[in-house]
């Protein structure tokens, strides 16, 4: 379902206040184009939908919070016609340093899922039976959804476990039910992106190996959508070494992660705790 010049017109962004999602509002924002954006900080979201508009497309803001089930379904149901959806809220944390071994708090762990997992349900669903009962265009389809993962999801990372684990639903969830869709015309995109420079990872206190630009990372997602992608990771070697190091048996693979200084215990703070921090993947 390749198309170079996919219908555009309509589109709602989760997470829009900072990060890839405003990178993606700015870079689809021009004259006839409608987009819906969505985050928890209206103050980010203002200034956002501001420059949107700057660049004369509509945008409309709705601050919401992807957990919340029923506002999602009536934000996305009442849109109207959905080109494209991006589901770009989420969170991340590492674990943390106890007594006899590196742990998650309870809370911590669950407020990943309900996020990184559920946030992208309570907007792919909705989105889902919003495009199903549109018409497909010329090449076929009635809509494309992008949905938010990680290289994380491709490995089990002492440090980041529930991350992970979230990450790796999304994406599975993502590319499984895209061949299901594809029939009905409807393109599903995961994104499997290692770190890119967004307010959440500026607060890592580590290198990141492969920090890509959000700059790139938005061109690199939308030209992915544009060629019917059901699956975009970038870097690649990092994806690949990620893939390669999940083939190994776990003890070899874990004397690797324990030695290395990415998301050991305490040195990735949780985020999204407050509206003002709210990131955007």
């Amino acid at each position: 379902m390749y198309s170079a010049n996919m219908k555009q017109d309509s589109i709602l962004i989760t997470g829009a206040s900072s990060g890839i999602g405003r990178g993606l509002a700015l870079a689809l924002a021009r004259p006839g184009r409608t987009l819906h954006l969505g985050g928890r900080n209206a103050r980010n979201l203002e200034a956002v939908a501001t420059a949107c508009i700057t660049r004369g497309a509509d945008a409309r803001i709705r601050v919401q919070d992807v957990r919340d089930a029923g506002g999602m379904e009536e934000w996305i149901t009442k849109a109207g016609t959905l080109d494209l959806v991006f589901a770009g809220a989420g969170i991340t944390a590492s674990t943390r340093g106890g007594e006899d071994a590196p742990y998650e708090p309870d809370a911590q762990i669950r407020r990943m899922f309900d996020t990184n997992v559920d946030g992208v349900l309570n907007t792919v669903l909705p989105a889902l039976h919003v495009m199903r009962g549109q018409p497909r265009g010329t090449d076929g389809v009635r809509g494309r959804i992008c949905a938010m993962a990680s290289v994380a999801g491709l490995v089990s990372f002492p440090g980041t476990p529930s991350y992970c684990a979230s990450k790796a639903a999304v994406d599975r969830f993502m590319v499984a039910t895209g061949a299901n869709m594809k029939r009905a015309g409807i393109v599903m995109t995961s994104v499997s992106c290692g770190f890119v420079a967004t307010p959440m990872t500026a607060q890592n206190n580590f290198h990141m190996p492969g920090l890509t630009q959000t700059g790139d990372a938005v061109r690199a997602i939308l030209s992915g959508i544009a060629r019917g992608r059901r699956r975009i990771a970038f870097p690649w070697w990092l994806a690949a070494g990620s893939r390669f190091m999940d083939l190994l048996p776990i003890s070899i693979a874990e004397h690797y992660y324990f030695r290395q200084p990415a998301g050991q215990a305490g040195t990735m703070p949780e985020t999204g705790l407050t509206p003002d921090t709210a990131p955007s993947s």
